[in-house]
């Protein structure tokens, strides 16, 4: 991608901003530049006044994020990302306006946690949904409030297998809320963006906070943390990401 070409774009219309990471060449993956971006981004729609609900989405019709860039990990041989690696509303990002993630393509990783983290989800036909950490021997601490989202044997399933599931299935557990066509994902996302923006204002922060509020307290959130911790440091952890760039299966030692 031309590196003069924003990492995240920010547009507003109608009282709806929308979010594009923009690296379809790389499945919209996130490096250092589209993390920096999604901060900036959140922080510009916090302080939006013309802006009351956000949409979030990838570029390009295949992926709305692959998660974390694996080359990028390899290079730098991340351990436990830190604080603000990745930005995860609720934990170093807050939000208190409503926000919706519209989701293109394949939402894996850390492309799963952006779309778990907005308040609502809309799919196309063709996306995927996948907890994928295990496949590459990675952490996901951030999964905590999947068994509050969703069945916990279904949460279990995504989290042991790494395997994803279909935009239907994931409607069918409740972790979406709409699967439309593709070519109506943009629209149907603005649509259910522009019916919130037409409600009360205190009405619709007051119901974001009281459903966040019931949520996955920061006792659990620490808990996982301290959980994941030794995979983060463990040899796999460097194996999965070195095994991806060299275009090998991963020889996992259990170290």
């Amino acid at each position: 991608m031309n590196s003069d070409l924003p990492a995240v774009r920010y547009e507003v219309g109608d009282a709806v901003a929308w979010m594009t990471i923009n690296r379809p060449d790389a499945h919209n993956a996130l490096n250092r530049r589209v993390r920096d971006g999604l901060f900036e981004g959140f922080e510009r729609f916090d302080a939006d006044g013309d802006a009351s609900v956000l949409v979030l989405t990838g570029a390009g019709d295949n992926a709305f994020c692959a998660g974390g860039d694996l080359n990028e990990m390899a290079d730098s041989r991340l351990g436990v990302p830190p604080p603000d690696f990745l930005p995860n509303l609720g934990r170093n990002v807050e939000l208190t306006k409503p926000t919706i993630a519209a989701v293109n393509g394949i939402a894996y990783a850390g492309g799963f946690l952006l779309a778990q983290m907005c308040d609502l989800c809309v799919a196309a036909e063709h996306a995927r949904f996948g907890v994928t950490e295990a496949k590459v021997g990675r952490g996901a601490p951030w999964a905590v409030p999947l068994p509050w989202m969703i069945p916990p044997r279904v949460a279990m399933e995504l989290l042991l297998t790494g395997e994803p599931i279909s935009a239907r299935r994931a409607h069918d557990v409740g972790l979406v809320n709409a699967v439309v066509p593709s070519a109506e994902l943009s629209a149907t996302a603005q649509a259910l963006a522009r019916r919130i923006a037409q409600n009360a204002p205190l009405s619709v922060l007051a119901a974001k906070r009281m459903m966040r509020a019931l949520g996955p307290t920061d006792e659990q959130h620490v808990a996982a943390d301290g959980i994941w911790e030794s995979v983060y440091l463990s040899q796999d952890a460097q194996e999965g990401p070195q095994a991806f760039r060299e275009k090998r299966s991963p020889a996992w030692r259990g170290l």
